[in-house]
């Protein structure tokens, strides 16, 4: 799938979720210099002392929807209805949200391989173009490992999605915040960047993360997904 109007560069980059993720992400894209526009369960003005330590500024959602260029879901994944779909229409929109049954409680219906969570976000988001990304490495690795493009040891983040230009402009902003992008596959192959997949938690250059990535196949968590998928790991054309 593409869109019929190519995403210009991202400038301000809106953030749902003020917690550990979601401040790490934060800081890095606001030391890469872009605007940094963070909304969360609390008012702005209770956390708008540490988003302006971290150049960033706490701002209502309805300011984050209206003035990012696109915004990343730091949330917990089982709040994920409660997000404006009608207001979010036509925005590019970042899942950096998993499945942890200690944040989100027992969801059989977040744990289900026969999708990925990132689908279960777009089909909510029924408007909204969603890149599954910036979730699958430790947010302490995030805050440690970014370096400049070209850095001996640079680390990888992987991307997926199903519009080649959405894609392109997430991979911009993986390097432009200090990581090399590697593109998984569509939304659906967003599986394979969730917990119990080898790239979930991995700290590694480019090469590595590929090499994960083209043997989830064959991995436990691979043939536990292509089970419940009648044998097919992903749908056709994904």
């Amino acid at each position: 799938m593409t869109t019929d109007a190519a995403p210009g560069p991202i400038r301000t980059l809106g953030m749902f979720g003020a917690g550990r993720l979601g401040s790490v992400l934060a800081a890095l894209a606001a030391r890469a210099g872009l605007r940094v526009l963070v909304t969360s369960s609390r008012t702005p003005a209770l956390i708008a002392g540490p988003m302006a330590a971290i150049g960033a500024e706490a701002a209502s959602p309805a300011t984050v929807i209206a003035e990012s260029d696109a915004i990343v879901l730091a949330l917990p994944l089982g709040r994920y209805r409660d997000l404006p779909a009608d207001a979010l229409q036509g925005k590019l929109v970042i899942d950096a949200m998993n499945y942890w049954w200690g944040a989100d409680g027992i969801r059989p219906d977040l744990d289900d391989p026969r999708t990925s969570t990132s689908e279960l976000v777009q089909r909510h988001l029924r408007g909204s173009r969603v890149v599954k990304g910036l979730g699958h490495m430790g947010y302490h690795d995030l805050e440690d490992e970014a370096r400049p493009a070209g850095a001996a040891g640079r680390k990888a983040i992987a991307i997926a999605g199903d519009d080649e230009r959405d894609l392109d402009a997430v991979a911009q902003l993986v390097d432009l915040l200090g990581f090399d992008p590697v593109v998984a596959g569509s939304l659906a192959s967003g599986i394979m960047l969730e917990p119990g997949a080898d790239a979930f938690g991995a700290d590694v250059g480019a090469d590595e993360l590929r090499e994960m990535l083209a043997g989830f196949a064959t991995s436990r968590r691979g043939i536990v997904v292509a089970r419940a998928r009648g044998g097919r790991l992903f749908p056709t054309g994904a």
